[in-house]
């Protein structure tokens, strides 16, 4: 998908692509609208970064009971239980 944005300024300093592309995935990801590793793909740069800039930013990562459970159950294979 492509969106263009016209150029003007927002604020004091102007909004580059790349900051914008970053912004989108940070509402995408905390709109629960895409996945940590889709978010950070939309913004272009590795999830653990992507995960820095969530914290930076004082987003929650969206981590439900299911996926802690299923968390457990993982390591819980892995330790041979």
């Amino acid at each position: 998908m492509t969106i263009e944005l016209p150029d003007v300024s927002i604020g004091v300093q102007p909004l580059t692509s790349e900051q914008a592309r970053l912004d989108f995935a940070v509402g995408l990801y905390s709109g629960r609208h895409a996945s940590l590793g889709h978010a950070a793909k939309v913004a272009g740069m590795p999830k653990v970064l992507f995960m820095r800039e969530l914290g930076a930013r004082g987003v929650c990562r969206n981590y439900t009971v299911e996926d802690a459970r299923h968390d457990v159950q993982r390591v819980r294979q892995k330790l041979g239980e």
